[in-house]
Parts: structure tokens; sequence; C-alpha cells
């Protein structure tokens, strides 16, 4: 994956779904999420054992689907196994890209997600690639 593309799908990102969402703080899906915030992205939470709740001030759906806004980024703390069935709904609900998680690989979803429009990110996370590329803001 270029950085040229990474950089592209984290500068037209404004709202991110991110599913697997956790509400413990020692959690790495807490951490990015709270950093994502921080850096000025909208980031919907999306757990089904979380739904109804708030999670770091954000409205928790159990779906993709039940979130009520366009999604541009699904960003998937889920294990591989899982990410085909992310990967549908992403395509489903009309998201622009796919991001898989540091050790989250599944070819196969990443070919779906490709061959449906998305842009695919597999096996990196953005709270690192963000200060990496120089993106981040203070």
């Amino acid at each position: 994956m270029q950085d040229q593309t990474i950089a592209d799908i984290l500068t037209s990102t404004r709202h991110i779904a991110l599913v697997g969402a956790s509400d413990k703080p020692a959690r790495a899906s807490y951490g990015v999420m709270a950093y994502l915030l921080a850096q000025g992205y909208k980031v919907t939470p999306v757990s089904p054992k979380l739904a109804g709740q708030t999670l770091l001030g954000q409205q928790v759906y159990a779906t993709l689907e039940e979130v009520p806004e366009p999604i541009d980024m699904v960003d998937v703390f889920r294990n591989a196994e899982a990410a085909w069935g992310v990967a549908q709904e992403a395509i489903a609900v009309g998201a622009k890209s796919l991001w898989l998680q540091l050790g989250v690989v599944n070819e196969q979803a990443a070919v779906l997600a490709s061959e449906a429009g998305l842009k695919v990110v597999m096996d990196r996370c953005p709270k690192i690639e963000i200060p990496r590329l120089g993106l981040e803001k203070s």
C-alpha cells in the first residue's frame, strides 16, 4: 500500500465507523477512538454489546446499518474471520474505505471491498499512520 493512498484516505475521511469498539480504556480500539476524535474526525462506535450507550461522548450503534449518517471509513477492530462480514456491511452502507487494523488480515475481504469500489488498508493503524505521514493536528 502506497503512503500517498493512505494519506489520501486519511485526509478525505471525515466520518469513521469504528467496528469492535470497546469501553475498556486498556483496549487498542478505545485509545485509537480517543486519538481519532482528538484529530477532529467524527467517530461512531459500533458494538452490539454496547449499543444504546455512549462511548467517549459518542452514541454507540449495534451495526453499521444503524449508523444514521454516511460513513467514509469503516475501521475494523475485529478478528480476521469477522472482517468478511464487516466488508459486506461496509459495502452495503456505501462506505468509501475499509481499514483493517494491525493484525487483521483477510485477503478475501480486501478483494471483496476493493472490487466494490472501496479503498482498502490492511494490517495498519491510523493512530500510527497519521503522525508517520505528517498529518497530525496539534
